[in-house]
């Protein structure tokens, strides 16, 4: 293959032979279908939007959403791209004790809706508040503590932002990789960004899949505001249940039922990765390329074995080797004699120069179906007991501190939406978690290999299923349920910064008395600057989106809980103790991650007596805003008469 040639996709038909053009084109029809019904959506909030208050329409839906809009944008918006493309991965890579993780996840709605929903949605209508800065603003009648809400929130919402783009892209390359015209574009893409600062460092069909995803979500939210958003979700929640019990109804039948698909997930022992060099038997008079995922055979010490390519490989012209190569090598018997048939009989020989071993789990059968989990870099395995019991209070009171989630909680129409919404939520995340965890288990035995890049198992599993069983068209519409995961949280978080930036900072302290003409431009055009922010800085993300989600999730929960939870419940809470409070619950929350970073070079947060940084952020920022409101002035008389209707 030519350099300049369009590379083909990664992680293409080399296992299940969904490479075939018909295939492919069905899938893309179907989800282009799936794509016109949301902008279809989008235009009619736009339509309704015309005629009423601007900023409350576009940033709050006019707080009027009934049962089912606000249970299923509730739901939508937190089953993220974390949920369908970061989960996944991880489920992938360390197995069953990722139903220990997520447990929680099924009291996330009562917790999150039974602590703040109800007092937050009157606090707010009596404020007149229609984002979550604005609320702890008139709650404590202060610039300062709603400027600092406002950094803090656009601080940690990016990173959200960059997670969320990271999927997107994931999921159109991998619907995409067959289309002749994609991988044209692809090859263009090659040949204009090489030589670029920090974009040519992407690969250039994620970064041609990255342009097409942020294209597409920012010119639907910016175009439709909230109201779009909540009824996207809507549709978009109702594709992700039906996507997810379609593929475990799909898994288990292609993998002889959950019984036989355990027993061979016990016999599994950890791929080893590693660095390789390539040679050809002669060299070439041109470039030859071997692409990211190609299997290939090689002879090690201990006989025969088969490794992945984990990067893309270069064996230039007139030469005969390559640079050192990223790989995989397969190290269960079993899964070595599944893959020996899709093994493509290249004329290149692969020398391996270095080795890693997982640091828990190498070599051992049975760390797929057992606690603490494989992992390559932990001695303690991925999930600790004490991590284990922190993410079980994480996930549930995390959610509660997301000013995404408050900001829904301040737009249901009455209180039996809220109790009815709160029961269908729980009800709802049952039918998503639990299934993820069987299907993605199965993934190992249907897909070995996919940690070459585990983030992409959740749309190369739709396609290998439904390729598998006949309907190659079915494809596009399970490959939307992450999608519509990922918009859903995309659409959100683009708006929670645009209305940050626009209402609490340049209307509120810039320019008061601005038009709702001027208004609208500068929503239109911060949604817009902000999605183009996330995706310069998502061009070169880390290995797992999930850290980003954990990271942002965190961050926002240790600095927004407690002082919300305090401002809504406490007549005595102070501006200062808010103020401590989401200081220290977010600066512990950094310091635990810069550590992490000190002492292993890499993206990760350093478990202090081995529990979820969360449990600190939390401790921290409930004792600096006690002790910074007792050791201060009460609110005024003014407000608590306001807010708690009564006197001090």
């Amino acid at each position: 293959m030519e350099r300049g040639a369009p590379v083909p996709d990664p992680l293409s038909p080399l296992l299940l032979g969904a490479g075939e053009s018909g295939a492919t084109n069905s899938a893309l029809i179907s989800f282009s279908i799936y794509l016109a019904g949301v902008f279809f959506i989008a235009w009619l909030s736009a339509r309704v939007l015309k005629g009423k208050e601007f900023l409350s329409e576009y940033f709050l839906g006019s707080r009027n959403l009934g049962m089912w809009a606000f249970a299923l944008t509730f739901a939508a918006t937190n089953a993220s791209g974390g949920s369908f493309m970061g989960f996944p991965s991880l489920i992938y890579t360390h197995g069953w004790v990722l139903a220990l993780w997520i447990g929680s996840y099924m009291i996330v709605p009562l917790v999150t809706m039974g602590l703040l929903a109800k007092r937050l949605n009157q606090v707010a209508r009596t404020a007149g508040a229609i984002t979550v800065p604005e609320v702890l603003r008139e709650r404590f009648d202060s610039k300062r503590l709603g400027m600092l809400a406002t950094l803090l929130l656009t601080f940690f919402m990016f990173f959200y932002l960059l997670a969320q783009f990271k999927a997107g892209s994931h999921i159109l390359s991998t619907l995409l990789v067959n289309v002749p015209l994609y991988q044209s574009a692809v090859a263009w893409v090659a040949g204009v960004t090489t030589d670029l600062p920090w974009i040519g460092n992407s690969e250039p069909d994620y970064l041609l899949s990255l342009m097409v995803f942020a294209v597409t979500v920012i010119l639907y939210t910016a175009y439709g505001g909230f109201r779009a958003v909540v009824w996207t979700d809507v549709m978009q929640g109702l594709v992700m249940v039906v996507g997810v019990m379609v593929m475990l109804f799909l898994v288990l039948s292609q993998v002889g039922g959950l019984g036989n698909a355990t027993r061979q997930l016990a016999r599994m022992t950890p791929p080893e990765h590693g660095e390789a060099i390539l040679r050809l038997a002669e060299a070439q008079n041109r470039d030859v390329v071997v692409r990211k995922g190609t299997w290939l055979r090689t002879e090690t010490s201990d006989g025969a074995g088969i490794v992945r390519t984990a990067s893309v490989a270069l064996i230039p012209a007139n030469s005969t080797e390559s640079e050192s190569v990223a790989i995989l090598r397969i190290t269960t018997p079993e899964e070595i004699e599944r893959i020996q048939p899709d093994v493509l009989e290249l004329n290149v020989a692969v020398e391996i120069t270095e080795l890693t071993p997982y640091r828990r789990g190498a070599g051992q059968r049975g760390v797929y179906v057992s606690a603490p989990g494989p992992d390559p870099k932990n001695e303690s395995g991925f999930l600790s007991f004490g991590m284990a019991m922190s993410f079980f209070v994480f996930w549930a009171f995390g959610g509660a501190g997301q000013p995404s989630n408050m900001v829904r909680q301040m737009a249901f129409n009455n209180t039996a939406t809220f109790k009815r919404s709160m029961v269908m939520v729980v009800f709802y995340y049952s039918l998503i978690y639990f299934p993820l965890v069987l299907i993605f288990c199965c993934a190992r035995i249907l897909l070995p290999g996919m940690e070459v890049d585990a983030d992409r198992i959740m749309p190369e599993m739709a396609t290998a299923l439904t390729a598998a069983a006949g309907y190659p068209w079915l494809a596009g519409f399970l490959i939307a349920a992450p999608f519509a995961a990922v918009m859903s949280s995309v659409d959100s978080f683009l708006l929670m910064v645009s209305s940050g930036l626009v209402r609490d900072i340049y209307q509120r302290n810039i320019n008061p008395n601005t038009s709702e003409k001027t208004l609208s431009r500068l929503s239109y055009a911060v949604t817009a600057l902000a999605g183009i922010a996330a995706v310069l800085a998502v061009l070169n993300p880390p290995e797992y989106l999930q850290n980003l989600i954990v990271f942002a999730t965190g961050g926002l929960a240790g600095g927004f809980l407690v002082p919300m939870a305090l401002a809504l419940y406490w007549p005595r809470f102070n501006a200062a103790g808010a103020m401590a409070g989401m200081l220290s619950g977010c600066g512990t929350h950094l310091v635990l991650y810069i550590a992490g970073y000190m002492m292993e070079g890499r993206f990760t947060v350093y478990q202090f007596l081995g529990v979820q940084p969360f449990v600190w952020d939390l401790l921290g920022s409930t004792l600096l805003s006690v002790g910074f409101t007792l050791a201060g002035p009460p609110s005024s008389d003014r407000l608590v008469e306001k807010f708690f209707s009564k006197r001090a």
